[in-house]
């Protein structure tokens, strides 16, 4: 092991002790039933179709204590400098005094998993207020002007 790779493991070590015992992960296949569940619990959500989710709800990070699954993001790949993080969904009977901590993490962790991988931009669209003001805290521009999801199953 280098020192880069060994300074790299440090960092990684020191990020889990500062976030409680919390751990990001890749997304699995055994994750969908929890998604679909969780997005089935928000009053104003759906779950989106599996396939229309990268690499079939498994493109994504999980953040879990004591392996509790608590909160989930999406990352889209593009053939552009940017990616998109998208369909952030939490686990509703999660109540613990750190949740908003889990969902920061999930934020930053997918922040750098994203530089990781090359990419220079994040994109993300969001109603929910409590994320956006998330997403705020943590330097990420804000357009004060709503948008709206416009979507066509062909």
């Amino acid at each position: 092991m280098d020192e880069k790779e060994l300074n790299k493991e440090i960092e990684a070590l020191s990020n889990t002790i500062k976030t409680k015992d919390f751990f990001t992960r890749k997304l699995r296949e055994s994750d969908w039933d929890t998604l679909v569940k969780w997005w089935d619990s928000w009053p104003e959500w759906q779950a989106p179709a599996r396939n229309f989710l990268p690499d079939n709800a498994t493109g994504g990070l999980m953040v879990e204590k004591n392996g509790v699954p608590i909160v989930a993001g999406f990352i889209y790949e593009t053939n552009s400098a940017g990616v998109l993080f998208e369909w952030v969904v939490s686990n509703p009977d999660y109540r613990e005094k750190d949740r908003q901590d889990a969902i920061e993490k999930l934020l930053i962790d997918a922040e750098n998993k994203i530089k990781e991988m090359g990419y220079n931009y994040i994109f993300s669209i969001g109603r929910s207020k409590s994320l956006i003001k998330t997403h705020k805290k943590l330097g990420w521009h804000v357009d004060d002007s709503p948008s709206h999801e416009i979507l066509k199953k062909l």
